[in-house]
């Protein structure tokens, strides 16, 4: 049997590495990238990177949004957690708590292209009336609570609406019939988690979206928490 070849300093593949390099390349821009604004970064030819872009975009680590910008997509951000406890460990339990407190729905939701995906659900354990979310439920990012925070979330952009700007300084933000009749959604982003993400409560009852503040901020700070951040 011939002994394999010792690795040699040329060794390698020149396409992964460049598949590796744009996608730092799109962790670096919150606000996400054009085709040919990677090209340009990456020192690439324009079909080039197209291909790349499409094969990250087909496996997940990159997420193709409505305005044909780039940005790190869900397989990327689930690999990043591995070194750090998960998101959803973190929430599930915090969740709970906190729809046993305020008597409503309390999801988590994450950033996914241009989506916010329900990936947690907790219901109050109370009988009567109540908004309830399935889990992979998609919103819009751009109108309702979760979605607003799940924005919020993320490092400032340029351009990005004066909205979003004010919700990350509150750390929350309460909306009223934005996506559902009756529905008042109230939300804080979780930022720091190597995915956009917030956590949400949507109820029916107005007076909540006063008395659930700070139990809502409460729980997003022991979320934070669970990643060793104060």
């Amino acid at each position: 049997m011939t002994p394999a070849d010792p690795e040699q300093p040329g060794d390698g593949s020149q396409t992964l590495e460049r598949g590796l390099a744009v996608l730092v390349e799109l962790g670096r821009h919150a606000e996400g990238l054009t085709i040919s604004q990677v090209a340009a970064a990456c020192g690439l030819h324009r079909s080039i990177t197209r291909r790349l872009l499409v094969s990250l975009d087909r496996t997940g680590f990159a997420a193709k949004d409505g305005t044909g910008r780039y940005r790190v997509g869900p397989t990327a951000a689930e690999l990043g957690a591995l070194a750090q406890p998960r998101l959803r460990e973190a929430a599930e339990p915090v969740l709970h708590a906190l729809a046993r407190e305020v008597g409503a729905t309390a999801c988590l939701v994450e950033a996914s292209g241009d989506a916010a995906v329900t990936t947690l659900v907790a219901e109050p354990p109370v009988d009567g009336p109540r908004f309830s979310y399935r889990l992979g439920n998609r919103d819009p990012l751009d109108r309702g609570a979760g979605g607003l925070a799940v924005l919020a979330s993320g490092a400032p952009v340029a351009g990005e609406p004066e909205r979003i700007a004010t919700i990350r300084a509150a750390g929350y933000v309460a909306t009223y019939a934005e996506l559902n009749p009756g529905a008042y959604g109230l939300a804080a982003p979780l930022p720091g988690w190597g995915v956009r993400a917030a956590v949400y409560v949507v109820t029916s009852e107005p007076d909540l979206v006063t008395t659930a503040v700070e139990p809502l901020l409460r729980a997003a700070g022991e979320i934070a928490a669970g990643r060793g951040r104060p």
